[in-house]
């Protein structure tokens, strides 16, 4: 699930518009807020007890790293993979393959980034989850192409699946990879999207498996999806884990789930995939507006290192085997800016998951 609100794309008026608050009618979130305030009673009531009794386990600490995200906090992307490879020591990727990165223009491919990007990968042994499709990681969630923003809901579709095979087609004959990821959360309405379309997910599945063996990764929000259908279609499930998020009638708040509450729903559906681990941990704050714009003190109330250790402390008491860091890019920006708290403590973790 994308936090971050990036420059406003071309096609915002032509799809739905979803964020969690903002296209909600008001007796509805009035409603969801009282079951948030009980469930928020008898959670912290035995949250104690259930963060006690649950014990830590050893997780292999990734990071997602977007191009663009890197680029709209006005960085150069490259020096960030490399700082990210070299200095922080990421072991685990999962890297987007923007659609209007490869496809500027119809039926003129260019994936000289993303190759890059495993290259480099490669050459340190770093493992990669590559995801591709239409909606991947990062504000405005959908990355369609300016072109392909005015085609009719069937036309785009087809293109998106020619996209897709023109992309498997060139990435399946590397090694450097050893997962899929289809789509980002593409049965969660979130972003400047089309609705979701299961149909058409199963199609994007069906591309991906008829050409290369290696396992489908599906992603939902940890806590808002009830996780089955996405299950059912993947071979490894990812869910996000966001513990402070903000919403436009509350503001910052927090959730209050506990590692047993994953645990269980994990439980529930361990026999539909063969695997659940956590694509998308929260490693930044959930700003209301653009992080640049955002004063660097009071980012730093919303995340800051005691947070993200105690993130990292929560997964691992999950039971899960793989988490991904959310926010490494932003944690480079702080770096820029004189601030290398996260920067430092994130490569004090990323050690100790490697030692693990």
């Amino acid at each position: 699930m994308t936090k971050f609100r990036g420059q406003r794309s071309s096609y915002r008026g032509r799809f739905r518009h979803y964020r969690i608050g903002g296209d909600t009618p008001r007796h509805v979130l009035f409603m969801l807020l009282a079951v948030l305030a009980v469930a928020a009673v008898l959670y912290l009531s035995k949250a104690v007890v259930d963060n006690l009794l649950s014990s830590d386990h050893d997780v292999l600490l990734g990071a997602t790293f977007s191009k663009k995200y890197a680029q709209e906090l006005g960085l150069d992307w490259r020096a960030v993979y490399l700082a990210s490879l070299d200095d922080l020591g990421v072991d685990a990727l999962r890297l987007p393959v923007y659609w209007d990165d490869i496809e500027p223009s119809p039926g003129e491919f260019d994936f000289s980034d993303v190759d890059w990007q495993l290259i480099e990968a490669r050459k340190r042994g770093v493992k990669v989850i590559l995801a591709v499709g239409m909606k991947l990681p990062r504000w405005p969630e959908c990355h369609i192409p300016s072109w392909a923003a005015e085609l009719d809901e069937a036309a785009l579709k087809e293109r998106t699946l020619q996209m897709l095979r023109k992309a498997v087609t060139h990435f399946s004959v590397s090694t450097d990879f050893f997962a899929w990821q289809v789509e980002n959360e593409p049965l969660f309405p979130y972003g400047e999207c089309p609705e979701a379309d299961i149909g058409l997910l199963r199609r994007e599945i069906a591309v991906v498996k008829s050409a290369d063996p290696r396992p489908v990764i599906i992603t939902e929000s940890g806590e808002l999806s009830d996780w089955v259908r996405s299950a059912i279609l993947s071979d490894r499930l990812g869910i996000s884990t966001y513990r402070s998020v903000w919403n436009r009638y509350v503001g910052h708040f927090f959730w209050p789930t506990t590692p047993r509450w994953y645990s269980g729903r994990i439980a529930a559906v361990s026999g539909l995939v063969d695997e659940v681990f956590v694509s998308e941990l929260q490693a930044e704050p959930w700003s209301p507006g653009p992080i640049v714009l955002t004063d660097v003190d009071y980012q730093l109330t919303l995340m800051n290192p005691e947070r993200l250790r105690s993130n990292v402390s929560f997964v691992r008491r999950m039971g899960v085997t793989e988490a991904y860091l959310w926010g490494i890019e932003w944690w480079y920006w702080l770096k820029e800016q004189g601030r290398p708290e996260m920067w430092k403590t994130g490569r004090e973790l990323f050690s100790q998951s490697a030692g693990e």
